[in-house]
């Protein structure tokens, strides 16, 4: 049962970033040092700034336990 909950929620998790994908496709133009510049779709820059927050989040948060 539990399992089933897992999966409609990743389904749902799918569809609302497809639809916020859709709608943010757009390019934007992404300055950073030394005068680059990168064309990206706004949904792009967006979700990976999102994943590279909660990616570096996890590692930060991440401690080994302690054995006893």
């Amino acid at each position: 049962m539990m399992n089933l909950i897992l999966w409609i929620l990743r389904i749902g998790v799918f569809l609302v970033l497809a639809v916020f994908a859709s709608k943010n496709a757009q390019s934007v133009i992404l300055h950073y040092y030394l005068d680059k510049s990168i064309e990206l779709p706004l949904s792009v820059i967006v979700l990976s700034s999102f994943a590279l927050g909660v990616i570096m989040t996890l590692l930060l948060a991440w401690r080994p336990r302690s054995k006893k």
